[in-house]
């Protein structure tokens, strides 16, 4: 493991690393051993559906939307948007959590003076609101969203409490592996000392520093590409082409350039957790054996050992977080940073609270299990695996064998790992560059979230089929803007007023929603759901009888509950028989005869015909119709 570790972290810091800017800081068969891991919905009793929202978008019914628009032109959405009545339908929507992306004290662009803080620079923020990624304050929130910027921090914990009255958990990021240029904290606990105050800028490295330094050279601005120029030209006093840092820090991404480049993650700084410039760790090994044993032997393995300041620095971060009434963490990049300290820190966080949602946004999966049983994460991003098979197909560039070949590799730890079609990185299902047609969507997640007991994401106004068709300056077409003020025209009709009704949704709005509001409950209240799975795709592909490659079939089961799941990936209608192989009705101790299958996303009805020990199906599937069948006895 440690050699793997290594060699990732020297490519890492190595130029090829620039190909990582397309994960952009906040840019658009092992045997299972159930003792290994300890997911979070085992003992929650149901499974997570988490409901992520940016709050500067979500509450902001301006309709102006002017590309590049300031806060005062296109409006900004606040804590106090989410209401009792919003945060009920969210939950009634089907989630468990909330995610607030954003939530923290971000570089942004505008005048907060008069409440102590800096400005920050436009050469180095990205957009004009800023990304949610690099984090200027981890003690406190994002002024924007608040309606008296001296209380943020009072609104957002009433907004927690908002969050728990509606039984709604609460996640919000940590962003370990890199911070804002201009990192500077006002509510810092006391004691606590801000990322780099205590560093020796004299070295480029030293295991204590939190940051990595050009050291005998100055910033430089990135040199702009594509006639991109800071707040789309506009005059501003700090747009300049300069920022003061001296010596020139590592930047997010590992570009070790005193002037990173655009592609770069120019607005942000590398942290450093004890890696050497080479690629060696400066830090206790945690032998293998770890893997087999829970968070408790974790935090008594690092208890006598001496640790990097950096790792400190985050685990005091996360245990204000908790203190403050917070449920859980998505960890941006986490697979930028060593499992080490992820075993350090997960172990500090469930010591305090064992039921905290852990979640890992990582892009490896060779590294999947050490960050799971080594790094003790709950769940981790099903992105380079069950989200690209799926979109291949909603493409027509891959076949749904593909997303049975990814099960297959995920069998030991398929329970693990986040299921979702979108996201803020992600491009929105109904844009003309993903779908183009939100009811493809509906496939897609019905299958996402039936997959396994692990959560399902589900991204706001997703379920109303939101395409983001405009550019809002910084942020492109197809994924809703993580860097700008602006609002989202579905969301704002679903709004009406702080009504949070479907007067002013269209009636195909309306329709999406009614069945993603009934896949969610379901699934997180569904036994089966969280018991066993049987691929019928590979079996039903050797049958010949009009099953193909835009169709996907598998069964769930418990003691108490058997489903049949058949989606139709394909734009067409689509005839065929599903044959249910004699393995199955085994399992169910079903005999020959007939058996009535009720939808239970849809009101379709199906009969299961059972002849000489195989069962058969006949389907007559509209495009993109999908199925969730529980076996009536």
């Amino acid at each position: 493991m440690k050699k793997l570790h290594s060699l990732f972290i020297a490519k890492l810091f190595s130029a090829s690393l620039l190909s990582a800017a397309l994960f952009s800081a906040g840019g658009c068969g092992q045997e299972k051993n159930p003792k290994e891991i300890t997911p979070y919905q085992e003992t929650a009793g149901e499974k997570a559906v988490i409901y992520q929202v940016l709050p500067r978008l979500f509450g902001n019914t301006n309709s102006t939307n002017k590309p590049w628009g300031t806060l005062e032109e296109n409006g900004v959405g606040k804590f106090s948007d989410f209401t009792p009545k919003a945060l009920s339908e969210i939950h009634a929507l089907g989630a468990t959590h909330i995610w607030f992306t954003g939530a923290l004290h971000h570089a942004l662009v505008g005048d907060y003076t008069e409440y102590g803080i800096s400005h920050d620079d436009p050469d180095v923020v990205k957009g004009r609101a800023g990304s949610p990624y690099a984090i200027k304050d981890y003690y406190s929130v994002n002024p924007d969203l608040a309606d008296n910027p001296a209380e943020r921090l009072q609104e957002f914990r009433a907004l927690v409490a908002r969050s728990h009255e509606a039984d709604l958990k609460v996640i919000i990021d940590i962003v370990p592996n890199h911070v804002a240029r201009a990192y500077h904290s006002l509510h810092k606990p006391q004691g606590v000392q801000d990322f780099g105050a205590e560093d020796n800028t004299l070295v480029t490295y030293a295991r204590n520093n939190n940051f990595y330094y050009a050291v005998g050279e100055d910033f430089r601005v990135p040199v702009t590409e594509k006639g991109y120029q800071p707040l789309n030209g506009e005059a501003n006093d700090l747009v300049d082409g300069q920022f003061t840092e001296s010596p020139a820090k590592w930047t997010g991404n590992g570009a070790r350039s005193a002037q990173p480049a655009m592609h770069d993650w120019y607005e942000t700084v590398k942290i450093n957790f004890g890696v050497r410039p080479d690629g060696s760790n400066h830090f206790s090994e945690l032998p293998q054996e770890y893997a087999e044993l829970d968070y408790r032997a974790h935090a008594q393995f690092w208890a006598n050992k001496e640790v990097p300041n950096t790792w400190k620095k985050f685990r005091d971060i996360a245990h204000y977080w908790l203190d403050f009434g917070v449920d859980g963490f998505r960890y941006d990049m986490a697979g930028m940073v060593p499992v080490e300290f992820w075993s350090y820190l997960n172990s500090s966080i469930k010591m305090r609270n064992p039921d905290t949602l852990l979640l890992a946004e990582i892009y490896t999966p060779e590294r999947y299990r050490d960050y799971l049983r080594l790094g003790k994460m709950d769940y981790l991003y099903d992105k380079v695996g069950t989200y690209d098979a799926i979109r291949a197909v909603i493409e027509n560039k891959g076949s749904t064998d593909k997303i049975a070949e990814v099960q297959a590799s995920l069998v030991d730890i398929s329970s693990y790992m986040l299921r979702f079609m979108e996201n803020h990185d992600e491009q929105r299902i109904a844009s003309p560059q993903f779908a183009g047609n939100p009811e493809a969507g509906k496939p897609a997640m019905l299958v996402s979230a039936a997959l396994s007991p692990a959560p399902t994401l589900v991204y706001f106004g997703q379920a109303l089929g939101e395409p983001a068709k405009e550019n809002a300056g910084f942020g492109k077409a197809s994924c809703t803007t993580i860097f700008d003020y602006w609002s989202v025209p579905s969301v704002r009709r679903w709004n009406n007023g702080g009504t949070f009704d479907t007067a002013l949704l269209t009636e195909n709005e309306k329709e999406l929603r009614r069945f993603y509001q009934r896949l969610l409950n379901f699934s997180k209240q569904s036994p089966a759901l969280r018991g066993e799975y049987l691929d019928l795709h590979s079996y039903n592909r050797k049958q010949g009888t009009g099953y193909g490659e835009k169709q996907f079939a598998f069964a769930r089961w418990d003691k108490t509950e058997k489903l049949l799941v058949v989606a139709n990936f394909d734009q067409e209608n689509t005839e065929f028989e599903l044959f249910i192989p004699s393995e199955l009705l085994k399992q169910w101790a079903l005999k020959d005869g007939s058996y009535r299958l009720k939808g239970q996303i849809g009101g379709a009805e199906q009969q299961l015909i059972i002849h000489n020990g195989l069962g058969r199906i006949k389907l007559n599937l509209l495009p993109f119709e999908s199925h969730l069948f529980r076996l009536e006895h």
